[in-house]
């Protein structure tokens, strides 16, 4: 199975998308000429061609009308500018309610709906939207072809087998008997009755089977949550001009589950809210309301911002000038001359009475102090032996 879709948003439930291939030349002027006549004949409210600059890669289409009486739907459309294989094209639309499947297709707004018209193809598989498409014979193309479909997240691809060769009535296609909001969404695959076993063999991977004579629909990626392989295979289609209602009933419920955006939807979806151009008059009053007062906020913003700067600088200015006053008013202290500490007199009285035991000690007797009192000693007793 197709890895989960809880990665990505999922598409409102008011939201309609589909993506396809143009393969003509001037799909800008199809457009153009479809809007025109829906707009003539009242079916659109009105439509808008987005002025591009040079450098624009896209043209950009935006078409207004209503559904069930008040519901209006918005729609944009964004056509690649050509390439040699084709110009691209995806369109989303978006309603004030719930979307219906009964509602006419946003794509029937925009594109011309004649059959030989050359705007629905798949980009994926490059096969038609409102046609049968014949597996090719090739078993490798089937494989391509199927891992392919099982891959896309914006066509819903629906496998059918013919149990038996069909006759014409049997080659109706499925897309003309959906509702009308399914009919360019929808790939029909239609395998002959040999193409059975190399059909299941692709689908193998899937976990899909498609029954003998029945039909399975595509989970895509990622798959939705809620599929069930088994719930969306319906076991017998009767391909003999009658409305296949099991078959129809898969695909409607199919188309009902909340599904993932597939790639590229969200910057769609985001481009029709945020840069929409196409507004009626009381739109537009309601815009510029909007307008000024944001810019009202804005700007009182702004003065309170400034208000409560200027009060922080006069609160700073006024800090500062106390500041200097006080520093003016503090005479200048002079420096201390360093004090002589003075010892306390039981520190005298101590110093003395060690002077004192110093001098009363008797003094070792030295060579020296011999040989400086003879001299006195012979004086004297040859004083004594004079008298």
């Amino acid at each position: 199975m197709p890895s989960s879709s809880s990665t990505r948003p999922t598409t409102p439930p008011t939201v309609w998308s589909a993506r396809g291939r143009h393969t003509g030349p001037a799909a800008q002027d199809a457009v153009r000429t479809a809007l025109r006549q829906l707009k003539d004949n009242r079916t659109i409210d009105d439509f808008l061609e987005v002025p591009e600059d040079e450098a624009a890669q896209d043209s950009v289409f935006e078409a207004r009308w209503r559904v069930a009486g008040p519901v209006t739907v918005r729609a944009r459309l964004t056509v690649r500018h050509g390439s040699g294989s084709g110009q691209e094209w995806v369109l989303v639309a978006e309603a004030e309610a719930p979307w219906d499947p009964r509602w006419p297709s946003p794509a029937a707004m925009f594109w011309p709906q004649e059959p030989d018209a050359t705007w629905d193809h798949d980009p994926v598989t490059g096969l038609r939207l409102r046609e049968i498409n014949p597996l090719d014979p090739d078993d490798k193309a089937v494989r391509r072809i199927l891992r392919d479909a099982a891959r896309d997240g914006w066509s819903i691809h629906v496998v059918v087998h013919e149990a038996m060769t069909t006759d014409q009535r049997g080659q109706v296609p499925l897309a003309g008997m959906l509702p009308p909001s399914l009919r360019h969404r929808v790939v029909e695959h239609r395998a002959a009755p040999s193409q059975l076993r190399v059909v299941n063999w692709a689908l193998r991977d899937l976990g899909l089977q498609v029954p003998r004579g029945g039909a399975v629909v595509l989970p895509g990626a990622p798959a939705p949550d809620d599929y069930d392989a088994d719930g969306f295979a319906v076991r017998s289609v009767f391909l003999d001009g009658s409305e296949p209602a099991e078959l129809i009933h898969a695909v409607t419920r199919f188309a009902a589950l909340p599904r993932p955006l597939p790639e590229g939807a969200q910057e769609a979806l985001t481009a029709l809210r945020d840069d929409w151009r196409l507004l009626t008059l009381e739109e537009e009053l309601t815009r510029e309301r909007k307008l000024v007062a944001m810019y009202a906020e804005a700007l009182d913003a702004m003065t309170k911002s400034r208000d409560l700067y200027r009060e922080a600088a006069e609160q700073a200015h006024a800090a500062l000038a106390a500041f200097r006053e006080s520093a003016d008013a503090v005479p200048e202290r002079q420096p201390q001359p360093t004090a002589v500490s003075t010892p306390s007199p039981l520190q005298q009285l101590t110093r003395t009475f060690e002077r004192l035991k110093s001098s009363t000690r008797p003094r070792k007797a030295t060579p020296d102090t011999v040989v400086e009192q003879e001299p006195e000693t012979v004086v004297a007793q040859r004083e004594t032996s004079d008298r």
